[in-house]
């Protein structure tokens, strides 16, 4: 599931949630969405983070 349907799909439990409730297992599958979510953004924040190149010129005094 791409993070764009992850999201829609959160959303919408929680949209449901505030008006009528959510069933048990729409509770469970948001509980998974949320952790799935959650592991996606750590993976992509992470590859971000290795692509970064520090460059220091040593000549430079703080």
């Amino acid at each position: 599931m791409e993070m764009e349907q992850l999201i829609n799909r959160i959303n919408e439990l929680s949209r449901k949630s505030k008006s009528e409730g959510l069933s048990e297992q729409e509770v469970a599958e948001r509980d998974r969405l949320r952790k799935q979510y959650l592991s996606v953004f750590k993976s992509n924040f992470r590859q971000e983070l290795d692509r970064i190149e520090v460059v220091d010129q040593p000549q430079i005094k703080h």
